[in-house]
């Protein structure tokens, strides 16, 4: 989890500072963009996106999560990449601040459905062991009952 927010803090940092590079110039605030320039940034922040794969996959392969998870957290990721690709293709200002701007919204409810499904799939593995348990205890409990 440490990995998945340290990977997603800087792409949604920047797509912010794309899209209000004016108030940080005026501001005189020293961000990525003023610095290096809107391709430099663009292409951070794609790489940063590719890289939001790896704790995405890893949670599945290391058996933390369950195909759900996978599936859903998958999907979120695969189209905060294809975000983060159209900004870094995007050759017009305008359409770039738009896509920065997308990009820095989408990450925040990408970040909140990353960890509500996390806590939704927990739950479920966590309900799945009480009734196997349950089911196993079953039997026994009736004939305590039934003897008592």
């Amino acid at each position: 989890l440490f990995l998945l927010i340290f990977l997603w803090t800087p792409s949604h940092f920047w797509a912010l500072s794309l899209y209000k590079s004016e108030d940080y110039k005026k501001a005189n605030i020293p961000m990525l963009p003023l610095i290096s320039g809107t391709d430099k940034t663009k292409k951070n922040i794609f790489v940063y996106s590719l890289l939001m794969l790896m704790p995405v996959l890893s949670m599945y392969y290391f058996e933390m999560v369950t195909l759900y998870y996978f599936v859903l957290s998958s999907a979120l990721t695969s189209y905060y990449i294809y975000l983060c690709y159209n900004l870094n293709e995007a050759k017009n200002q305008k359409k770039s601040n738009l896509l920065a701007k997308k990009i820095f919204t989408y990450s925040i409810m990408y970040l909140f459905f990353l960890f509500l499904f996390l806590l939704i799939d927990n739950i479920y593995q966590i309900w799945r062991k009480i009734k196997k348990i349950w089911l196993l205890l079953l039997p026994w409990l009736s004939l305590w009952f039934f003897y008592s």
